[in-house]
Parts: structure tokens; C-alpha cells; sequence
């Protein structure tokens, strides 16, 4: 049996106190603003050392404090336990894991695999490019710590070639290109990957949950495909650099560079149309939630271990039926969390494993089954 302990303290407005479950699934029940979301947040925070809802800690601390910590024990089946203590205090965040100081979040990864859904997750379907690109990355990073160097690799060098463009120093342009190219080219290869693998998941889940057929995820990457005998083929690092060599006035003249992974394209198709240009919002929101249920099953896939999945109000505006359609999609997890609104029925989904704990003023209680 699975088995989390948190005791946050001083964590947003929650009360110094702790949830310690072996529960399979573990709901929590309050009206908005009660503290819900934080808790999720607490244990989002420990898996990850940041939190989903702001990239700055002070933003983090219980009112009229200064300080935080948040302490987490997690044992899945057959494994042994780990303990992570993060503390936060004179704008200094310490991350242990085992009692060890962690200096590099990445150290962090598979420590706690937690897949969340939440509100912003709408921004993967009709949101800025980049949070299409963030999720490809975000999937990759959660069992693949290399591809977080790729990625700080790779942003590194673009902050210094645009440096150089702004700067109209061009001396090292031939150097960066090269470095650009090596670096972008690995990222773009995972990307596609990565793609085909979630269009074998994705496509199935929404044609069960909608009964629309042939909707896929489309990769375009900024460094096309060169044409081959065979059909195409990435380009070499070679190519890439000839083509940021032929494009280099272009990038001088705009001070920044304009092709490269970051300008990777992500879209949504059904047949040889964009589907989420005409889907209806409720289409739109069913994307974005079967996207998570994907990246919680590819997860499942590469690594052979069971996620915890984190669901902050996500099944609040879908009508019943597809409620109970994404449920019975949720993917085997070695434990759930959700929050509810009190007036939600949350009893219709809970299962001889769940335990539930109703939230007031950042509180929590168990509620005892009746």
C-alpha cells in the first residue's frame, strides 16, 4: 500500500498540522478559499521544489510570517522510504532529501512522481505556443533528468547568440551556431518522439470520452525535415548551422534568433484541419484534461511506476457523464488526491480506498464514513 505524509507549516495560509494517509485516494472537501488548492500545492511543492501557482517562494509564506517549511515522507510498494524536508526562511530555500542537501532540483525527479491537473492546464489547448512546448518538455523531465541539462544547455546558448545580436558583436555567431545546432537538435528529436508516443495514448482517450475520432497532436518543428530517398530525414547539426548562417542578417536585423526549438510549433489536428480552432470550449477543456491523463499513462510507460496524480476542481465543469467517462480513463496510480466544492458529489466516486477530509480556514478534518 501506498503510503504520503505531509505536515506543512507556515505553508500559504495552512495550519501547522499533517495529512498522513496510506489511503488509495484521498479527497478533500471545502468551499473556495479554505485551503484546498494549498494543500495540493504542499505536496506539488515537495515532489518538485517549486510550486505550479508562482515562481516566487516569498509569494509562498503564511501571512504575517516570514518563513516556511513543508516536510514529506513517500514509500510506494516494495520500496524504501523517502524523506523530503524544504524550509524557506530569509529568502533562502534548503531542499534535503534523505537528510542529504539537495543543490539541483533535477535531484528531485522520480522522488515523488506526481502528475497534476489543474485550471491553467486550458492554456495547453488554447494558450501562447510556448505552454504547448512547456508540456512536450515538462513530459520529458519527469523521468528523463538529462533533458533538463539539454534544456538549460540549449537556453544558455540562445541567451548568449541573441546577446551577441544585440549587441552586434558577430565574432562569435559561428561558434554559437554550432553550439545552437548540437544542443537544439537533441531537444527536437525527444520532442518527436515524445509526440508519436503520445499520439498512440491521446487520440483513443478523446474518441472514448467525445466520440470524435482522428484527433492528434502535430509537431512542426522550427528546423525542418530535409526531403530523402525514403521520404525525410532530421537535419545533421551541419544543416542546422548552414541554415542559421543563411538566415543571419535576418537575425541581425530583428537582434534576436528566429528559428530553433523555442519557435517549435505544437497544434492540435483532425485530418488536415487545426481541430481547436473550431472545438467548443467543452471540447477545448476535454483536451487539455486527457492531455494529463496521456502524460500519466506515457509516464506509466517508460518507467514502469505508478504516478500520483493531484486534481485541483478539474472534473468541476464537465457535465456527469463525461465525469464519469474521465474516471473510469484515469490511469492505474499509486494514489489520488482531489478537492471538491462541499456541494459536489463526491461520494458518487468514492471507492472502499478513499479517505476524505474536509477543509475550513486552512484545517483540516477527517470525515468519517457513515
Amino acid at each position: 500500500m501506498p503510503f504520503l505524509s505531509l505536515k506543512t507549516i507556515n505553508f500559504r495560509n495552512l495550519e501547522s498540522n499533517k495529512i498522513d494517509s496510506s489511503a488509495k485516494e484521498i479527497f478533500f472537501v471545502g468551499k473556495n478559499g479554505q485551503g484546498k488548492t494549498n494543500l495540493l500545492e504542499a505536496f506539488y511543492y515537495t515532489a518538485y521544489g517549486s510550486s505550479w501557482r508562482t515562481h516566487t517562494d516569498s509569494q509562498i509564506v503564511k501571512t504575517n510570517e516570514n518563513n516556511f517549511s513543508v516536510h514529506c515522507l513517500y514509500k510506494q510498494q516494495n520500496e524504501s522510504l523517502q524523506k523530503i524536508d524544504i524550509t524557506y526562511e530569509a529568502n533562502v530555500k534548503r531542499i534535503e532529501k534523505n537528510g542529504k542537501r539537495v543543490q539541483d532540483r533535477k535531484e528531485l525527479i522520480n522522488t515523488i512522481p506526481c502528475v497534476l491537473f489543474c485550471h491553467d492546464d486550458m492554456k495547453f489547448a488554447v494558450g501562447e505556443p510556448e505552454w504547448r512546448r512547456f508540456f512536450l518538455d515538462q513530459s520529458l523531465t519527469m523521468f528523463n533528468p538529462l533533458y533538463i541539462d539539454d534544456m538549460r544547455n540549449y537556453k544558455k546558448i540562445l541567451k548568449n547568440r541573441n546577446q551577441v545580436l544585440k549587441e552586434k558583436s558577430y565574432e562569435m555567431l559561428d561558434v554559437y551556431d554550432m553550439q545552437l545546432a548540437q544542443c537544439g537538435l537533441e531537444i527536437q528529436k525527444k520532442r518527436k518522439n515524445v509526440v508519436f508516443q503520445f499520439n498512440q495514448i491521446f487520440g483513443k482517450l478523446y474518441e472514448n470520452v467525445s466520440g470524435i475520432s482522428d484527433v492528434m497532436i502535430s509537431y512542426a518543428p522550427s528546423w525542418k525535415e530535409l526531403p530523402d530517398t525514403i521520404g525525410t530525414r532530421f537535419p545533421s547539426v551541419d544543416d542546422i548551422a548552414s541554415q542559421l548562417a543563411k538566415n543571419r542578417e535576418r537575425d541581425k536585423f530583428l537582434e534576436t534568433t528566429m528559428s530553433g526549438p523555442h519557435r517549435d510549433k505544437i497544434t492540435f489536428m483532425r485530418g488536415n484541419e487545426q481541430f481547436i480552432l473550431t472545438a467548443s470550449t467543452g471540447q477545448q477543456r476535454l483536451v487539455a484534461l486527457l492531455l494529463r491523463i496521456a502524460q500519466a499513462v506515457y509516464y506509466s510507460r517508460v518507467t514502469g511506476i505508478k504516478p500520483v496524480l493531484l486534481m485541483d476542481d478539474v472534473l468541476l465543469e464537465l457535465d456527469p457523464e463525461k465525469r464519469q467517462k474521465i474516471t473510469a480513463l484515469l490511469p492505474e496510480y499509486d494514489q489520488l488526491f482531489c478537492t471538491f466544492l462541499t456541494e459536489e458529489p463526491y461520494k458518487r466516486y468514492m471507492r472502499s480506498t478513499t479517505r476524505v477530509y474536509q477543509i475550513r480556514n486552512g484545517a483540516w478534518s477527517e470525515e468519517q464514513n457513515e
